[in-house]
């Protein structure tokens, strides 16, 4: 069968959404198609993260000089630390055909459909607003005022939604990552996605139109 190009899936979510436990147990379900992408970060590392499979570690300066040559589709700074997207390793992974899944937040989202139009861009939340709120209350991590700012932040972000191609309630997990699954393998079926194919069967087709 031939190996068809692979689509860059961005995941945005409210705090509490189970967005990281979707791309985590797509990665496990079906590891022949989905390729999770790796942020580059200057942060130190954590007890037990590894480098190129948590993140890639950088320096500041080193970072600046990916951003600077053109080799980041998205950064940002929080909380004094830079996260980005290096572009290589995504590009790699779609041209040998994985879906790319990249968690990200909505700002870095959009930017990386307008530097990548086909990409498609997935916001997860729970079915309702007590959810979000117990959810996070559940954590037991978070103080009320986190939590709160938390909330407002999901206001906010409730404006921007309208911007991504779905919306995926996770209410039932299971269910869920099928839903995804089935969303993202129907893409590969879109039009747009195939025009070379089309072309070459027009192209079939010609010597029966005479």
């Amino acid at each position: 069968m031939e190996r068809r190009n692979g689509i860059l899936v961005v995941f945005s979510g409210f705090a509490g959404s189970g967005k990281g436990t979707i791309m985590k147990e797509l990665m496990k379900r079906y590891p022949e198609r989905y390729a999770l992408s790796v942020s580059a970060t200057t942060r130190s590392p954590r007890p037990g993260e590894e480098e190129g499979v948590d993140y890639f570690f950088k320096t500041e300066g080193e970072f600046l000089d990916l951003v600077s040559s053109g080799q980041m589709l998205e950064y940002a700074n929080y909380v004094g630390n830079y996260y980005g997207t290096p572009k290589g390793y995504v590009e790699r992974k779609l041209q040998e055909g994985y879906d790319v899944i990249l968690e990200i937040e909505t700002q870095g989202a959009l930017k990386v459909k307008e530097m990548l139009p086909d990409t498609l861009l997935m916001y997860v939340t729970p079915p309702d607003a007590d959810t979000i709120y117990n959810r996070l209350k559940g954590r037991a991590t978070e103080d009320e005022h986190t939590i709160a700012r938390r909330m407002a932040k999901a206001y906010e972000e409730a404006d921007i939604m309208p911007k991504y191609d779905y919306w995926v309630v996770n209410d039932d997990l299971d269910s869920c990552v099928e839903e995804v699954n089935t969303i993202i393998e129907n893409e590969h079926h879109r039009m747009f996605r195939n025009k070379e194919k089309l072309w070459v069967m027009k192209q079939q087709l010609c010597c029966y139109a005479k």
